[in-house]
């Protein structure tokens, strides 16, 4: 399924391009939270982080924080947010899984986020670790 990532890759659109390697591309993104606000994607066309291959992972991996220190340097923002959505429930828009680097220079600009913490009940998490250790 053609995503506005996949014709940015191919270079049917246009992007104010940041880095690019053989795996991985970042460029600015048109709708910033702040100045600085760079979108790092594989060019693997993956929907989601977990079907992402190990290799296009690694790449981003190792992109993530060259990115990040080159957008601190232009922008001169110390704080920031790495954020990544998975599925429209958690609020992915471009169905190309994607890495947001959103600079975040004040209290007004940047990304805000909501956060209402629960706790973990020692049984739960038992049962739960079980679960995630066997998916592994």
């Amino acid at each position: 399924m053609a995503t506005i990532f996949s014709k940015i890759i191919a270079g049917e659109i246009p992007c104010h391009k940041v880095y690019e390697d053989e795996r991985v591309l970042a460029f600015l993104d048109i709708s910033p939270l702040s100045p600085g606000h760079t979108l790092v994607i594989p060019k693997e066309p993956a929907p989601y982080l977990e079907e992402l291959s190990e290799d296009s992972a690694a790449a981003l991996g190792r992109a993530l924080p060259k990115i990040a220190r080159a957008v601190i340097a232009a922008t001169g923002c110390k704080a920031y947010n790495v954020l990544q959505n998975n599925r429209a429930e958690a609020h992915q828009a471009v169905f190309h899984v994607h890495f947001h680097i959103i600079p975040k220079p004040n209290e007004d600009e940047g990304l805000e986020i909501g956060w209402s913490p629960g706790r973990l009940d020692d049984a739960a998490a038992k049962g739960l670790l079980a679960k995630i250790r066997a998916a592994l």
